[in-house]
């Protein structure tokens, strides 16, 4: 999976395990939601013929977003070996809860992208760039609440978005912490910590805490980001993704690279859901291109009182 040849995407484990500061908090004890948003502003592309018979789901959500939420709540691996990094991964795809009948309607949402205006310029909807009559059901849209049942993660929500022709670019993991148990400082203010990892473009990890707002008049609270980022650390060029995965493979490093259960067990849970929308037969909502989804999928967080990161 290209995904995990990125830097960012790499540097997850190293956030994790090699920092004091984050792995005692990472569990439902101090971890109120996650959030994976992988979104695209481009179109078809070209890809019109496979992309009608793959969809969102099969494109983005199978291979790249579970291997992102995998990596995000793993345990801890006995060291880094390619089958100890794989094995904990399908642990965490084994205690995915199976997303089925009723469950698909209210835990998810597709869309498909209409006509619409992105950098000034007007863009075609789906059903337009297809070339075709045909009323096609795939969608180019897909956020879902998925739940990991186990003893790290149980209650705790992992929101997963990713669609076509939305209104900005960019890939993001966020790990959205706990507000503290006591407002001291008044209402008015986020009390919660924010971890952003943000995964394309420009990036970089970004720490939101709650600092004093200076001046005189009161006082006033805000959440501010410590920031970390790559281009502004490291100088030297790191890799593209797929330039590591062909070096992994010249040194025989299978860490990157999916185990043949790992595959199954991702493709068992998307079966599911896919089964689900087939006998529902309903259509995906459309959504206007340039735009940040479906209503539907706004109002999915609203329901549990949040609120999708749209990466400013």
């Amino acid at each position: 999976d290209h995904y995990l040849g990125k830097e960012t995407v790499q540097n997850l484990m190293v956030l994790r395990f090699a920092n004091m500061l984050f792995e005692p908090i990472w569990s439902r004890n101090y971890v109120d939601h996650v959030q994976i948003t992988v979104a695209e502003d481009l179109g078809l592309e070209g890809r019109a013929d496979y992309y009608d018979k793959s969809g969102a789901l099969r494109d983005m959500v199978q291979n790249h977003m579970l291997q992102l939420l995998c990596l995000t709540a793993m345990e801890p691996p006995n060291q880094l070996d390619d089958d100890d990094v794989r094995t904990e991964k399908i642990k965490v795809l084994n205690a995915l809860t199976p997303i089925t009948g009723e469950a698909a309607k209210k835990q998810t949402v597709r869309g498909q992208y209409k006509a619409g205006v992105k950098d000034n310029t007007p863009v075609k909807g789906y059903l337009e760039e297809l070339s075709s009559e045909t009323v096609s059901s795939t969608e180019t849209f897909v956020a879902i609440k998925a739940n990991i049942d186990n003893w790290r993660w149980a209650g705790v929500p992992f929101y997963l978005r990713t669609g076509k022709r939305m209104s900005q670019r960019h890939s993001d993991i966020i790990i959205q912490f706990k507000p503290t148990p006591h407002s001291l400082f008044g209402e008015g203010y986020e009390s919660a910590n924010k971890l952003v990892i943000r995964l394309q473009p420009d990036e970089g990890v970004r720490l939101f805490v709650q600092i004093k707002e200076p001046g005189p008049g009161g006082l006033r609270v805000k959440s501010l980001p410590l920031n970390l980022s790559y281009a502004e650390s490291f100088t030297v060029r790191y890799p593209d993704a797929y330039e590591r995965l062909l070096m992994d493979v010249v040194r025989g490093n299978l860490s990157l690279f999916m185990r043949k259960d790992e595959v199954e067990a991702a493709w068992t849970w998307v079966d599911g859901l896919i089964e689900a929308w087939e006998k529902s037969g309903d259509r995906p909502e459309a959504y206007t291109a340039g735009s940040d989804g479906p209503l539907a999928a706004a109002m999915m967080m609203d329901r549990d009182n949040r609120a999708w990161w749209e990466g400013s």
